[in-house]
């Protein structure tokens, strides 16, 4: 690669006549061919999927095709972009349109149904598939846990998908296009996910209370505690979320990405909250940390 790199410079230097002024040799360290990896080509691959979901690009038209301006669903015939801009990240399959159903269905449309499973596998394997892990959980654990670090490392901390996450306990997280934001986006997380989900986590808490009440085994009870102890500490930290969910929400707040991303992101982070449990004040953040 360097060698190659190095004679491309050479023939660059002779056809602007720089000789006097450049040397063709280049040090390991800044070599810009890269090498070809596995990887990070199907992070990239994912990455782009994201953006197909977005509308940010179709699949009937080469490039970029949304970023801004007016949206036209007329560009977008073999994929429709989601409706909302809001795709929610959990570890269990709560929305019907969680990111693990969108990046399932893209694969089975491009690729055919009768390779589906194949694919995943490809998919999962190049990003290190865990212990008893499935495909599915394998692509599911990425975007929960990787997918945004990738992003934003790739854009140099200004992202353009926008991660909500709402707590260490990670009972909700979503990305959103910062270019199809309007300002009633957070209102429909609030009333299509997180309110949704806190019902959700609610019933599942119920359940795991009777197992705890009923007539079952020791071993069974032990782990409906642990899995009720879980559910109790997600539905708290959903709880304090959609206290600045619901007060920045009623703001309406609109973006000038003139601004810059830094400016807009800072309008989502660092919200006064009273804690709901201890009722201490504090400070929590709507976005995931950019540093």
């Amino acid at each position: 690669l360097k060698a190659n790199e190095e004679e491309r410079n050479r023939i660059f230097i002779e056809i602007y006549g720089l000789q006097d002024e450049l040397t063709p040799e280049v040090e390991d360290k800044d070599v810009t061919i890269r090498k070809a990896d596995l990887e990070r080509d199907v992070k990239s691959f994912l990455s782009y999927l994201v953006g197909i979901i977005f509308g940010r690009y179709s699949l009937d038209e080469p490039g970029l095709i949304y970023a801004g301006v007016e949206f036209d669903r007329g560009r977008y015939k073999t994929y429709q972009p989601d409706n909302d801009n809001v795709i929610p990240l959990t570890h269990e399959n709560y929305f019907q349109d969680d990111i693990l159903t969108r990046i399932t269905e893209l694969v089975e449309l491009i690729y055919g149904t009768e390779t589906l499973e194949e694919n995943l596998l490809f998919i999962a394997e190049a990003l290190k598939m865990k212990g008893d892990e499935t495909p599915r959980d394998t692509i599911r654990r990425y975007f929960m846990k990787d997918f945004f670090k990738d992003h934003k490392k790739i854009y140099q901390n200004r992202p353009i998908y926008w991660q909500m996450t709402s707590g260490k306990q990670e009972a909700f997280k979503s990305i959103f296009y910062l270019h199809r934001y309007d300002e009633a986006t957070l209102a429909r997380v609030r009333t299509e996910y997180v309110l949704p989900l806190t019902n959700t986590l609610t019933e599942l808490s119920n359940q795991m209370q009777a197992v705890i009440d009923g007539s079952a085994s020791s071993r069974e009870v032990a782990s409906a505690r642990k899995q009720m102890e879980k559910y109790q500490k997600q539905l708290q930290e959903l709880r304090d979320y959609d206290l600045i969910l619901k007060n920045l929400a009623d703001q309406h707040i609109a973006l000038d990405l003139d601004d810059g991303v830094l400016v807009n992101y800072d309008k989502f982070q660092s919200i006064p909250v009273t804690n709901t449990q201890t009722g201490k004040p504090g400070k929590m953040n709507l976005l995931e940390k950019l540093k």
